[in-house]
C-alpha cells in the first residue's frame, strides 16, 4: 500500500512537470529541463549551479527538475528515461515531448543555443562576467560524467 501511494505521487509530480497538468504556471512553461545526477557525483555538482541560473534567468518558461537517480526515490526516473550515464539533461517541449537529450556536464552557454532553437527567450539579462568567474565551470569539461 505505501508503495503504490509513493509510486502514484511520484507519476502525478512527472505528469504535472512535464505539463500535462493545467494549472496556470505551466501555461507559461515552453520547456522542461530534466536533469538526471546524483548529489555524489562531480559533474552532476558542477551541473547545480548551471540549473539555479537557467531558472533565473528563464523564470516560468523553463522548468528545471533534478533527479537523484542514485537514491531510491529517483531510480524510478533512470529506467523512464532512459539513462546510460550522468549526468543526463533531457529537454522536453511543452507537450512533453523530448526533443534534445545531452550526456555529461552540460556548460550554460550551451544549454542557452537549445533553449534559443526553441524560441525560449531570457527574463533578464546575463552577467556576462560571473560564469567567466566562476572556476567550477571553467575547470569542467563538456561531456565529463559519472557511471
Amino acid at each position: 500500500m505505501k508503495i503504490k501511494l509513493v509510486v502514484a505521487v511520484m507519476l502525478l509530480f512527472v505528469l504535472s512537470s512535464v505539463g500535462f497538468c493545467k494549472d496556470k504556471s505551466m501555461n507559461s512553461t515552453q520547456v522542461t529541463f530534466v536533469e538526471l545526477g546524483s548529489v555524489n557525483c562531480i559533474p552532476c555538482k558542477m551541473m547545480q549551479p548551471v540549473m539555479a541560473d537557467i531558472e533565473k534567468e528563464y523564470g516560468d518558461s523553463v522548468k528545471v527538475i533534478f533527479y537523484d537517480v542514485w537514491s531510491q526515490a529517483g531510480k524510478p526516473y533512470a529506467t523512464q528515461y532512459k539513462i546510460q550515464a550522468i549526468p543526463t539533461q533531457v529537454f522536453l517541449d511543452k507537450n512533453g515531448k523530448e526533443f534534445f537529450r545531452h550526456l555529461g556536464f552540460f556548460p550554460k552557454e550551451e544549454i542557452y543555443k537549445v533553449l534559443d532553437k526553441q524560441g525560449v527567450k531570457k527574463i533578464s539579462t546575463q552577467n556576462k562576467n560571473s560564469s567567466k568567474n566562476s572556476t567550477s565551470e571553467t575547470n569542467m569539461q563538456s561531456g565529463q560524467i559519472c557511471k
